[in-house]
């Protein structure tokens, strides 16, 4: 059964947020594109405290200097298609007021008609702590295990109420109501972060950067689920941060997802070969405008699809 292919929305510098949100969707849609994803960045430090993703000496890539709002993104995708699931990987669930973001979501799903999934991380930002000014970096798991439960409450039958560390609701009604149970996807890098996805989460929702790498850590995850007692299958949709190129890439150094199209392509059959069964392709950070990201995207799933993955 070929996996499901999902397409990160433009939300860098170099696109115009209005007409090319839409445009992306609904071509996405169009070509067999089954969800669409953002993803979140809120600010870029000059100079970085950190490198990126917390890697020393990494630097941030330029298209990160200005990403759209992840929520404003989706709601221009919503009212733009039609059937494509919507989906952030990942919301950095810290940087967000719990009850407010809550609310945001469930309002975003009842207005698609059910199409919301929620990925959810802790971050590694300390600049994007700081100025979000929730709670400090060193309560990212306990500020994420609490939106968790306020979610669960607000999106919850009428009275709502609770108290946690940031959280209180008195016995109120809170509306809309999510269209359906919308489910919540978590990743799984420590031992802590993959006993919250097998006992809290309907998905996992990991990076792509080596089909071997990717298929050790879905049997873990498995693996725990399977020690923790679950019944219920998790769900699971792998991150593609593509790097495009019109050539292909030469060299013995190429990683997984760089270069042309039938080289991302082939990368992408062997990352199906681990049973993973779905992959969200982000290719925007490499084409120059929404209508190459178009372009590229219905090259790689048509591509795609007549290699049969």
């Amino acid at each position: 059964m070929p996996v499901k292919l999902g397409l990160g929305l433009p939300q860098m510098k170099q696109y115009d947020l209005g007409p090319d949100v839409a445009t992306v969707a609904r071509a996405a849609e169009q070509a067999g594109y089954e969800s669409l994803w953002v993803f979140e960045r809120i600010l870029f430090p000059e100079p970085a405290t950190q490198g990126l993703y917390n890697i020393p000496g990494l630097p941030w890539p330029d298209q990160y200097r200005g990403v759209a709002d992840p929520l404003v993104t989706l709601t221009l995708a919503a009212a733009a298609s039609e059937r494509a699931r919507l989906g952030t990987s990942v919301l950095v669930a810290p940087l967000h007021i719990p009850f407010q973001l809550a609310r945001s979501l469930a309002s975003l799903d009842a207005a698609s008609g059910g199409r919301v999934v929620a990925g959810l991380g802790t971050g590694w930002s300390l600049d994007e702590y700081a100025a979000a000014s929730v709670a400090p970096f060193e309560k990212r798991g306990a500020v994420l295990d609490e939106l968790l439960d306020v979610c669960a409450a607000v999106w919850g039958p009428d009275p709502v109420s609770y108290e946690g560390e940031l959280t209180t609701i008195a016995p109120s009604e809170v509306g809309p109501k999510p269209a359906r149970p919308i489910p919540v996807y978590l990743p799984a890098n420590s031992g802590r972060a993959t006993r919250r996805l097998v006992e809290r989460a309907d998905g996992w929702i990991p990076v792509a950067m080596g089909a071997e790498q990717l298929a050790d850590q879905w049997r873990k995850v498995r693996d725990a689920a399977a020690e923790s007692g679950r019944e219920r299958p998790i769900d699971v949709c792998a991150r593609v941060n593509a790097q495009y190129s019109p050539k292909p890439y030469e060299g013995d150094d190429r990683r997984a997802f760089q270069g042309s199209v039938a080289q991302i392509v082939e990368d992408l059959a062997a990352h199906a070969e681990t049973g993973v069964p779905e992959f969200l392709l982000d290719l925007q950070s490499t084409t120059r405008d929404a209508a190459e990201l178009v372009d590229v995207a219905t090259e790689v799933y048509e591509a795609a699809r007549a290699a049969g993955i």
